[in-house]
């Protein structure tokens, strides 16, 4: 049995050799050529999986280590018969890390109070959950807009777009690339949509590049009706508007879901799905060791100060986004080396924090984001 794999696929090398012939090769370079003979196909949004690259070739199945499957022709590979799967909510936790990291730069450094604002969560799946419960967990009021969830469970917790633009302080995108039909969301923000914001509104979009009309988007920031934007997807990427990103508070390059915790949950459900679809006996494999952190345990002083100024604090120790920004303002010609060679990151669920002379609330909202927390002298 032969495999093709991503060259970038963290935890991937060493999974499946005792069961098959791989060969590693850079995602935007695998060719049909390399296909001919290959069984199966484990892969990143970098390949396009169309007819192009796998007409005439021995390909049964393919496994995307990803959340998104659009760089998938999927009625090609139902006409063919090819598997294929991708990795749902398996990097779900890291989003919302990115989320949580922005949210906290944006009080820092803009000195606004999260708690008397309201965010917009358009798209509610694995990640948007978290996202709105992390939001909660920092104190803002969460409005939740998903039409296909709605119209599937009826439930009354979700609001209308037409609500969510006009009464969200910031708005969140977490939603798929769908290009037409009843839930199209390609260029889902355009100018209607940003005719209807709050004047001074904040953006993110962490999903999809096509979800956002980028000249909308920049005629929106410079007419004031968004104060900030920040994108990690981009339209036409790696290749980005440069004025457009020269007017983004923060920008980075498609890493929201990048850490290293998303990264081997995305290996692990590829490597599963393999197993099962050709019977490989490694349907409950996973990495055997993640790398610690070099400072597992933060410390957190709450004796004084402002409540966002700590959680900043504490949370750019796991995370500061302004570092990714810092990045791919410095070489945004290199956007696909900067997520190729992106540096560790691990998520919340692998630090400890001791707190403090910290009220019942800190403990709680850093609990909340994901910390073990361990008290000293807890007020």
């Amino acid at each position: 049995m032969k495999i093709i794999a991503d060259n970038k696929i963290p935890f991937l090398e060493g999974a499946l050799e005792s069961v098959a012939r791989v060969e590693y090769i850079p995602g935007a370079e695998i060719s049909r050529s390399n296909l001919l003979d290959a069984d199966a196909l484990i892969t990143r949004t970098r390949t396009k999986c169309n007819r192009e690259l796998l007409e005439g070739t021995s390909i049964r199945f393919i496994a995307t280590a990803t959340i998104g499957y659009d760089h998938i022709d999927t009625d090609y590979c139902r006409e063919k018969g090819i598997g294929w799967t991708n990795a749902p909510g398996c990097n779900s936790s890291s989003v919302e890390q990115y989320l949580v990291s922005t949210l906290l730069w944006l009080a820092n450094h803009r000195s606004i109070d999260l708690k008397a604002l309201s965010l917009g969560v358009i798209g509610v799946g694995n990640v948007g959950r978290k996202v709105a419960s992390a939001a909660r967990a920092l104190g803002m009021r969460v409005l939740l807009n998903d039409p296909p969830r709605e119209r599937a469970e009826g439930n009354a917790e979700f609001v209308s777009l037409e609500e969510l633009k006009e009464h969200s302080d910031i708005i969140t995108l977490h939603v798929p690339l769908n290009k037409g039909g009843l839930d199209n969301t390609e260029h889902l923000v355009n100018r209607e949509f940003l005719t209807h914001l709050r004047s001074g509104s904040i953006l993110i979009n962490s999903s999809r590049g096509g979800v956002v009309d980028e000249a909308a988007l920049l005629e929106g920031i410079r007419s004031g009706k968004l104060s900030d934007v920040i994108l990690d997807v981009y339209e036409n990427e790696p290749a980005i508007n440069r004025e457009l990103h020269e007017a983004l508070a923060i920008a980075t390059s498609h890493i929201a879901g990048y850490s290293l915790d998303g990264k081997a949950n995305g290996t692990s459900m590829s490597v599963q799905a393999i197993s099962r679809f050709f019977s490989l006996g490694l349907d409950d494999w996973s990495p055997a060791t993640m790398p610690v952190p070099e400072n597992p345990e933060l410390l957190a002083d709450a004796s004084e100060g402002d409540l966002f100024d700590l959680l900043w604090e504490v949370y750019a120790q796991t995370y500061d986004v302004s570092s990714d920004d810092q990045r791919l303002r410095k070489a945004p010609e290199h956007f696909e080396q900067l997520r190729g060679d992106y540096p560790f990151r691990r998520e919340p669920a692998a630090y400890a924090v001791r707190l403090f002379q910290g009220y019942p609330e800190i403990r709680e909202i850093l609990e909340g984001l994901g910390f073990d927390v361990l008290s000293d002298q807890c007020m």
